[in-house]
């Protein structure tokens, strides 16, 4: 288990794979985000896409489903505060794989509750062409393994 002190500034990671299907695409549309540019080809062909693309939403769920399943299955995370900075930068078309890369910008001890300590960490989405697709600043509380050390 990785706890607040195992962690540092500047720790990068890169992980997860994850292939985006059209069908997962309008599925997803239809239920949380049912814009005619995520749920209808031909609707799409005449936006400002000219295809069909995912909803960000789903981008940024997708992300986090491989945050979750790759370097915080063994973190001892509380949660989170948040997220700053959302950005969506590119379109997430059928076909597309996606990745993340994370990076840790800054930490600190919570002020309130000695036992657990903030890491504000920037997650990247990826596709296949190296392009980053979104972004955020998570802004995660994990344990601390000693609540009496910096």
């Amino acid at each position: 288990m990785r706890y607040y002190e195992d962690i540092e500034i500047g720790d990068t990671e890169e992980f997860g794979e994850y292939h985006v299907t059209k069908a997962e695409i309008v599925e997803f549309a239809e239920q949380y985000d049912p814009q005619p540019f995520h749920t209808d080809e031909a609707a799409a062909e005449d936006s400002a896409f000219g295809q069909l693309v995912a909803s960000g939403w789903h981008t940024a769920s997708i992300c986090m489903r491989l945050l979750v399943d790759g370097p915080m299955q063994d973190r001892a995370g509380m949660g989170a505060r948040g997220v700053d900075e959302l950005r969506w930068h590119q379109p997430v078309t059928p076909g597309d794989t996606l990745s993340v890369r994370t990076e840790v910008l800054e930490k600190r001890v919570s002020e309130s509750d000695p036992t657990r300590g903030y890491v504000d960490t920037k997650l990247e989405g990826i596709n296949q062409n190296g392009e980053v697709v979104i972004s955020w600043i998570g802004l995660e509380m994990v344990a601390r393994r000693n609540s009496g050390a910096e």
